[in-house]
């Protein structure tokens, strides 16, 4: 028999926005019946998971799925929170605590004009790494992959920096090469529970209007492994979780095993019926592989 055809909205992110309701307004929400089940989208890079889960429907969506325009303002947050996850994912699935973030800053006399002049300098950094792992036998070959923010303010009261994330193998040779001249800053990843979400924010985080930060991420990067399911979650099931009458953690856990329920989000639409879940995960055991005998 073939399965009925069912509709989403590519933009569940934008439209689910609210993060409190009353319950009356949560019921009618989730209750409703053009809503057939839920798609259950995982995100997996490095040892942190993160799980999307929002309504499939029974009927195409239609107009009043469609957003209004949004504020200038308001597209600028959601950009921003796009950003760090794309960041976020992206240094989860190929950094480790084995590598390095570092921060370059420069004496006065080093200084660069502007950005562009800014991001020369980081060009011409990473073209000397590279030359340098090309001259080590025991290095050839050798990925180098790196994520940079060059920070500049047009206030001048905070003065031209870069902040990077890379696996360069040896922090000694790496600071020699940097010739800024100024201060540098080299330290061990540390992930928490939530893995290195705080760090990226940390060097992302716009504080001043005025003030330019730009990021620039290696080609080589690995993507995160995604992965749909629209069979893990009945329309019942997500009703029961968004209204906090199942544990959201021992549901969690149990599908994912060997990985830790961090937090959970659920937020709901002014457009649309139903709710999107949003919930972070941290893995709890080392994945063991096991090689074939020959």
């Amino acid at each position: 028999m073939k399965e009925k055809r069912l509709y989403h909205t590519k933009d569940y992110e934008e439209l689910y926005t609210i993060h409190e309701d009353t319950v009356e307004q949560k019921i009618e929400n989730l209750r409703d019946s053009n809503i057939a089940k839920y798609r259950v989208k995982s995100i997996w890079s490095g040892d942190m998971l993160e799980v999307e889960a929002y309504p499939l429907f029974k009927t195409p969506i239609g107009k009043r799925a469609r957003k209004s325009k949004s504020s200038t303002e308001s597209q600028k947050r959601l950009n921003d929170r796009n950003t760090i996850k794309h960041v976020t994912r992206l240094v989860h699935t190929n950094f480790t605590d084995k590598d390095l973030w570092t921060t370059w800053t420069y004496k006065n006399e080093n200084l660069p004009s502007d950005h562009k002049e800014a991001k020369k300098d980081m060009t011409n950094f990473i073209r000397r790494l590279r030359y340098w792992l090309s001259k080590q036998e025991e290095y050839k070959g050798f990925d180098l992959k790196y994520v940079y923010v060059t920070e500049v303010d047009e206030d001048k009261k905070v003065r031209v920096h870069h902040h990077m994330i890379t696996n360069f193998p040896d922090r000694d040779v790496m600071e020699d090469l940097w010739n800024g001249g100024g201060r540098s800053q080299t330290r061990r990843l540390q992930p928490d529970d939530m893995g290195l979400e705080g760090l990226v924010r940390y060097i992302l985080k716009e504080n001043k209007k005025k003030k330019t930060k730009r990021y620039t991420i290696s080609r080589n990067m690995k993507q995160p492994k995604v992965t749909i399911a629209d069979s893990k979650m009945t329309r019942k099931r997500s009703e029961r979780l968004a209204r906090e009458e199942v544990s959201a953690q021992e549901m969690f856990e149990k599908w994912y095993p060997n990985y830790k329920f961090n937090d959970m989000e659920v937020k709901f639409s002014e457009f649309m019926s139903g709710a999107y879940i949003y919930v972070r995960m941290k893995r709890i055991e080392p994945l063991i592989q096991t090689k074939k005998r020959e």
